[in-house]
């Protein structure tokens, strides 16, 4: 059985205009308001009460889907953009923000568990050390802002917990571990590239 509802409860109805809608977009991730969607009905043809329906932005034309029990997907992905990141390491961050939206939490942190590597591996560390050594290096090479280290340390939890342990990651965790990373990717790559280095 569906998840969102039973089947033969609700139908959709053709593209048309609906009740107003304020909502970010998970695909431009703007704020926005929509009127235009399919409308997701208790009758056979569709029509009835509204239960949920597929909203379009009017800014970039991505569907969003209100389910009947209140769920959204794509929701806005975690974080924001940063600017100057190597591009293998900057993909490994998108990814990490796109399966925040689709609410894959426990991906979303193994995803910043392999970025915490992959930053150190680019800051200079060698390839093959074990992960706590990569937390380690950051630390102590001033890769990590001064009162840091603990969120370092909330990262190296977590990511253990969701690749050794039966353990489902929530949302407040990858918000974390993402915002953090976003932190630590702004520090190391925005920032320095904003100014020119004097010759």
């Amino acid at each position: 059985m569906n998840r969102f509802f039973s089947e033969g409860s609700v139908n959709w109805r053709s593209l048309q205009e609906l009740p107003n809608k304020l909502f970010v977009c998970g695909f431009c991730d703007l704020n926005v308001s929509s009127v235009r969607g399919y409308k997701l009905g208790r009758h056979n043809d569709g029509s009835g009460e509204q239960t949920g329906g597929i909203y379009i932005c009017p800014n970039c034309g991505g569907p969003s889907f209100m389910s009947p029990n209140g769920a959204r997907y794509p929701t806005p992905p975690l974080g924001n953009s940063v600017q100057h990141v190597p591009d293998g390491l900057y993909a490994l961050y998108e990814e990490a923000r796109r399966a925040s939206s689709q609410n894959c939490f426990t991906a979303a942190v193994l995803l910043c568990r392999k970025m915490l590597m992959n930053i150190a591996v680019q800051q200079g560390a060698q390839e093959g050390l074990k992960f706590i050594e990569y937390v380690s290096f950051l630390s102590e090479q001033g890769f990590v802002p001064p009162n840091g280290t603990h969120w370092v340390d909330h990262i190296r939890r977590k990511g253990n917990e969701a690749t050794h342990e039966i353990a489902v990651m929530a949302e407040q965790d990858a918000r974390d571990l993402i915002l953090f990373i976003e932190m630590l990717l702004r520090f190391i790559y925005e920032f320095p590239s904003m100014i020119p280095v004097a010759p």
